[in-house]
């Protein structure tokens, strides 16, 4: 039975202890060890089981408890040393997103991989979509014709406790090291990896950013976007245009938007609902496999069961990430073009007219710039070397 431990185990990571708790309960894995550096917190949901360890160093929690696979869920910037302890003490890794921060940092971590012989799952869930799927087998089966632009649209919300959830929220550096917050890195990460995913089932393999063209706003004294659109151009497949704000009037959970020559298909990627051509109406398709018990699978069955998001396969998103981190900050937006509602920790902002100008941009394959909207900026262009896994 493999062994399981969890580095993070608040936060976020309660998510991930809502994961591991039915697999422990029916066998299929054994939790041995929680690690935060603050007090684990209860989830009702999930509660540890008896004789799991609970650790603040995960060194010390590898060398007591020498788990299988370990969970890491904490800040970005520490994924990679992490990776590598875990790496080196011979366990598999589940590695939240984003994985890592650079290409530089990606080509040290698939090299650490390629040594050790482990294997390394990545936290893109959404790619473990049937739904998803489907609409890769539409797609590659011609029903829409030559793809000719894949889009995505979200708007969520987020109140000012939002940047206070953590030191390294909404910040781009801290105490001098690349850290990175922000709707396209974190949040709204999975939109933009959907994308890419459905841009390798139209190229046949991961795609390779030639270059991106970025524009970036924010309502809040942070360092990074909370409003973003972002244009991926790679060479033989389709552009790929996020428009995305954590900053939106009406919820929009997240659109992926498939033009093609001959048909139109949209993908609610939270919800798994999804609209082909010849649909009279989006529907609902079950199944989502889940990236620990595939990653479980793997480990049994290595040549049989590939995994789901392998490191790899993540490449495309690290190399548009560490341009997104270096980019220019952001530009503010205030005075009448936003709206504040709620005091104190809830307080909300939002952008007049900001989803409809966001979901133009992601059905037209344009920039907030190329669309008249006043108060775009001129967008960062931005080339991108031909980088290998």
């Amino acid at each position: 039975m493999p062994r399981v431990a969890i580095v993070g185990a608040n936060g976020h990571g309660r998510w991930h202890r809502r994961a591991v708790a039915p697999l422990h309960a029916a066998g299929r894995l054994r939790l041995v060890a929680l690690v935060d550096v603050r007090p684990i917190e209860d989830e009702p949901a999930a509660p540890v089981p008896p004789g799991t360890t609970v650790h603040t160093d995960h060194r010390e929690m590898l060398a007591a408890a020498r788990p299988d696979v370990v969970i890491v869920c904490t800040p970005p910037h520490t994924h990679l040393p992490i990776a590598l302890d875990v790496l080196a003490a011979g366990a598999d890794l589940l590695l939240e997103k984003p994985p890592v921060l650079s290409t530089a940092e990606h080509r040290t971590l698939a090299g650490a991989l390629a040594a050790t012989g482990r294997a390394c799952q990545v936290g893109f869930q959404a790619l473990g979509s049937v739904a998803l799927a489907q609409l890769s087998a539409a797609v590659g089966q011609g029903r829409l014709g030559t793809v000719t632009g894949i889009g995505t649209v979200a708007c969520w919300q987020r109140p000012d406790s939002y940047y206070a959830r953590s030191p390294w929220a909404g910040r781009r550096t801290l105490h001098g090291r690349p850290v990175l917050d922000g709707a396209l890195a974190n949040p709204l990460a999975h939109a933009v990896m959907q994308c890419l995913a459905v841009a390798e089932t139209v190229t046949g393999t991961p795609v390779r950013p030639a270059r991106i063209e970025l524009e970036r706003y924010r309502v809040r004294p942070i360092e990074v976007d909370d409003t973003a659109t972002l244009r991926i151009v790679t060479p033989g497949g389709p552009p790929i245009v996020a428009a995305v704000t954590l900053a939106g009037e009406d919820f929009v959970a997240g659109e992926v938007i498939v033009t093609g020559t001959t048909g139109r298909a949209v993908l609610e990627y939270p919800t798994d609902r999804l609209l082909l051509p010849g649909d009279p109406h989006p529907e609902e398709v079950p199944g989502r496999q889940g990236l620990l018990a595939n990653l479980l699978a793997h480990r049994a069955d290595p040549d049989g069961t590939p995994l789901i998001a392998p490191l790899a396969r993540t490449a495309p998103f690290t190399a548009v990430l560490e341009q997104v981190r270096q980019a220019p900050e952001p530009t503010l937006l205030d005075g009448d073009l936003v709206t504040a509602a709620g005091s104190g920790p809830e307080r909300v902002v939002t952008v007049r007219g900001i989803n409809a100008v966001l979901r133009r941009a992601a059905e037209q394959g344009a920039l907030l710039s190329e669309l008249a909207v006043p108060w775009a900026v001129p967008p960062a262009r931005i080339p991108l070397a031909a980088q290998d896994d």
